[in-house]
């Protein structure tokens, strides 16, 4: 494969989506409820799984080959998992438009997350584009967790979607963006971030090609990851937590927050730390691993 095809094939920063997609779905949920919008989803699902052909090939190889199903259990999965990473995209939107309220929530480890708050410490947050991290700001009011986070993330994803989601929100996020920037300037805003007693929080599953990368085992097979992460949080002497909400049945969440036991300065240790603890939420939750590219080295 030439270096351009292969780089197609890994993740670009952006992600599908247009905002008429957004906005029917955002009618049917104030006009017919949540559950209209699930039952739409089940047909752009089956649109996906039609005609996807390239992302059909990695969630196969997820399936098939990392989890070890059959290749029938494989395909079926493969349309479940298109239909519950539109559930979370459809909750995110309808917590965004006031209907936080139809949702329940449980949490494991939240104590650690007090913790913080009580000492007044900063921190880092690591997650991952598995379940609906996204929607865990009003989880947190709920449990009187007033978090000042600041998530570092690339500037990459449809400016028009987020401006529209941005329209439809009666509650607007109190987070902050730290964009990554080619000349390092995220750097020192992490630093000052940290310093202000905020929560920094990362993805730590996505590499994009030119930046600089760790190796680490997940599932049983060598993948690329990206390596500013898990170096910074391992340097920063603050605590380190690898945060996750994950859908469970119908409107219901459960967050998950552990604290990473590694050395200081032992990014490699962190990464290790970090996808063994991602491997036990894809084992539970296996439908919602959302990384739709070419992530193990071997695929």
């Amino acid at each position: 494969m030439h270096a351009n095809e292969q780089a197609k094939t890994k993740w670009q920063g952006k992600s599908k989506g247009t905002v008429l997609g957004y906005s029917i779905f955002v009618w049917l949920m104030k006009h017919l409820g949540i559950y209209a919008a699930y039952t739409l989803l089940i047909f752009v699902a089956f649109y996906y799984f039609l005609f996807e052909w390239r992302s059909n090939g990695y969630m196969y190889y997820y399936f098939r080959h990392r989890l070890g199903y059959s290749p029938l259990r494989a395909v079926v999965n493969l349309y479940l998992n298109y239909f519950t990473f539109g559930q979370t995209i459809i909750d995110k939107i309808a917590i965004l438009a006031g209907l936080e309220e139809k949702f329940t929530y449980e949490f494991d480890g939240v104590e650690s997350l007090h913790k913080l708050l009580d000492e007044q410490q900063s921190g880092v947050l690591i997650s991952a584009h598995i379940g609906n991290f996204e929607i865990a700001e009003p989880f947190f009011r709920k449990i009187d967790i007033d978090l000042k986070i600041s998530t570092v993330t690339t500037d990459m994803e449809h400016s028009v979607i987020k401006e529209y989601l941005e329209s439809i929100s009666k509650n607007k996020p109190s987070n902050q963006f730290i964009y990554v920037k080619e000349d390092m300037s995220h750097i020192f805003k992490i630093n000052d971030a940290i310093g202000d007693n905020k929560i920094v929080c990362f993805t730590g599953d996505r590499y994009f090609e030119g930046v600089r990368s760790l190796k680490g085992t997940l599932l049983g097979a060598e993948a690329t990851f990206p390596a500013g992460p898990f170096f910074i949080a391992s340097r920063l002497k603050v605590p380190v937590l690898f945060v996750y909400v994950m859908k469970e049945s119908r409107l219901h969440y459960h967050l998950y927050a552990q604290v990473a036991e590694v050395k200081s300065r032992d990014a490699q240790a962190l990464l290790d730390a970090y996808t063994e603890n991602m491997e036990q939420m894809l084992r539970k939750y296996p439908l919602q691993w959302f990384n739709y590219f070419n992530f193990w080295d071997e695929q």
